[in-house]
């Protein structure tokens, strides 16, 4: 048995109704693999003809073992991920029960090839610029979970032979029919209703969609390179939010303006959107948090370990920002945003 990802093979998408998922199925069609979306949600988009459209919880073994009976490969992009609305339960069921779910289906239908999308929020406040030899440091649910879906995806691994896990960990990955941060900061923008906080000097890792996917179909098409094939993806150079922002003025055809707030009185002026938040349950764009995260953290992630391997970045940060942008004016901001949130409780048999 090989694990290497070879044409024809057939690949499971979990989560492939989602942004990340509405990219790299039309991507492995096109590169000649079979392929089976699976998700609790219907597709927003249409999928590429031939790809078979299950319905299903990531928690669900037995629906899980049906649709992974004849694949060849999963590539799990299904996880509690959002920001806000979501409970610690809701992340741990999702992210840590589903991954036992997915090994589980994974051994009952005979599966032995894995890629996980898990995310730098592993590392958490471990270091400035973690690699992979990084000890995570997890600081919030999301990052906790992913972190604990590895190793349980690690343990199916050495539990078997001739099982491959390759985890991709990626920052911020932004591009067409993705509505979130980067999406709401460029319908700001756009709207005049955003004002520029902080020196901007902090540097903040991203990579465009169409790069995230190049880099999951080279190194899954090659046979594994490591004993412990963990890669952080990130495209490079790190641009600074004040060039992040830069980008976006230009690309709505404006200039960026000269002044810029104080950050302290600015996260004092948003504390009124957190009660809010809070207090209605809706997902402002605007809140203290959302303020800091851009204006002031540092994040950045180095990515090294991937280029390595001879993975060439396709598309130029500063490139995968114009085409964002395009996209928003073209149809994005006359799309409302739908936001599935995953149930908290598996279904019941």
């Amino acid at each position: 048995m090989t694990t290497q990802l070879s044409v024809g093979d057939r690949v499971a998408v979990l989560g492939g109704s989602g942004f990340i998922g509405s990219h790299v199925i039309p991507a492995l069609v096109e590169a000649g693999y079979g392929v089976v979306s699976y998700d609790v949600y219907p597709p927003e988009h249409p999928l590429p003809e031939g790809v078979a459209d299950v319905r299903g919880d990531i928690r669900d073994v037995a629906a899980l073992t049906r649709a992974l009976t004849g694949c060849d490969a999963v590539l799990n992009l299904a996880a509690a991920h959002h920001d806000f609305g979501l409970t610690p339960a809701t992340f741990e069921s999702v992210n840590v029960d589903g991954a036992r779910a997915v090994t589980e289906a994974m051994v009952a239908s005979g599966v032995a090839n894995l890629c996980f999308y898990s995310s730098v929020a592993v590392y958490g406040d471990a270091a400035p610029r973690p690699d992979e030899t990084t000890v995570p440091r997890p600081v919030n649910d999301y990052g906790r979970t992913k972190l604990a879906a590895e190793g349980v995806y690690r343990a199916w691994e050495a539990d078997g032979e001739d099982r491959r896990l390759l985890v991709i960990r990626p920052a911020v990955v932004f591009g067409p029919r993705n509505y979130a941060n980067v999406y709401r900061m460029i319908h700001q923008v756009a709207r005049r209703r955003f004002f520029p906080v902080g020196q901007g000097s902090n540097r903040k890792s991203m990579i465009f969609v169409t790069n995230i996917v190049a880099a999951i179909l080279h190194l899954w098409t090659q046979p594994p390179l490591r004993d412990v094939e963990v890669y952080n993806c990130v495209d490079q150079p790190d641009l600074t939010s004040s060039e992040i922002l830069a980008e976006v003025y230009l690309g709505l055809g404006r200039r960026p303006p000269r002044w810029r707030l104080p950050l302290q009185p600015a996260i004092i002026a948003t504390k009124p959107f957190d009660l809010i938040a809070r207090v209605t349950g809706r997902n402002l764009p605007i809140t203290s948090e959302r303020i800091r995260k851009l204006a002031d953290s540092e994040t950045s992630f180095a990515a090294d370990r991937v280029r390595e391997t001879g993975y060439v970045q396709p598309v130029k940060l500063r490139d995968g920002l114009a085409t964002m942008v395009a996209w928003y004016l073209r149809e994005g901001r006359y799309v409302a945003a739908v936001e599935h949130l995953p149930p908290e409780r598996p279904p019941i048999g």
